[in-house]
């Protein structure tokens, strides 16, 4: 059997008045008014999709207790790829974003290695896909030999040296 103390009515206003009380001078003013925004899309963006700022909106957070990670602005998310689907009024996870491929699987790049002045160049075909910075593997078209090289932002691999 529990024993449960007794709440007069007029005690438990007095606790919550005091509790109200205590939480608003605690807290500075500055954060209580402080309205954060959250950015949605306004149509369904498929996975894959580069964000343009047409598609997406900001909105003021209502909910107090939404999970972190989610995107605030448009500059954070316009011109990335969603890596899922993304459904119309709903928050943009971080997370679901990535840079666009600077070099395709499957597409013609420009294969440059430059040593001490030497600058050569061949063309040839992306074998992975590859963000600016990342090493892809590229295949010569002339020879046919498979060499692995850091992709640029204008598309090019550059090889590096062994």
């Amino acid at each position: 059997m529990k024993f449960r103390p007794k709440i007069m009515p007029v005690q438990g206003r007095k606790v919550t008045f005091a509790l109200a009380l205590a939480f608003a001078t605690c807290v500075p003013h500055g954060a209580m008014s402080q309205q954060k925004f959250a950015v949605v899309p306004t149509v369904t963006i498929l996975s894959g999709e580069i964000i343009t700022q047409g598609r997406v909106t900001e909105v003021p957070v209502t909910n107090p207790n939404i999970a972190p990670g989610y995107s605030q602005s448009i500059e954070e998310v316009v011109g990335k790829v969603s890596k899922r689907t993304l459904v119309a009024g709903r928050t943009i996870p971080i997370g679901d974003l990535r840079d666009p491929y600077a070099v395709e699987r499957g597409a013609a790049v420009r294969i440059t290695y430059n040593n001490n002045g030497m600058n050569l160049s061949a063309s040839g075909v992306a074998i992975e896909d590859g963000m600016a910075g990342d090493i892809v593997r590229v295949r010569n078209k002339d020879t046919g030999v498979t060499v692995s090289g850091t992709a640029k932002l204008d598309g090019t691999v550059e090889v590096f040296q062994k």
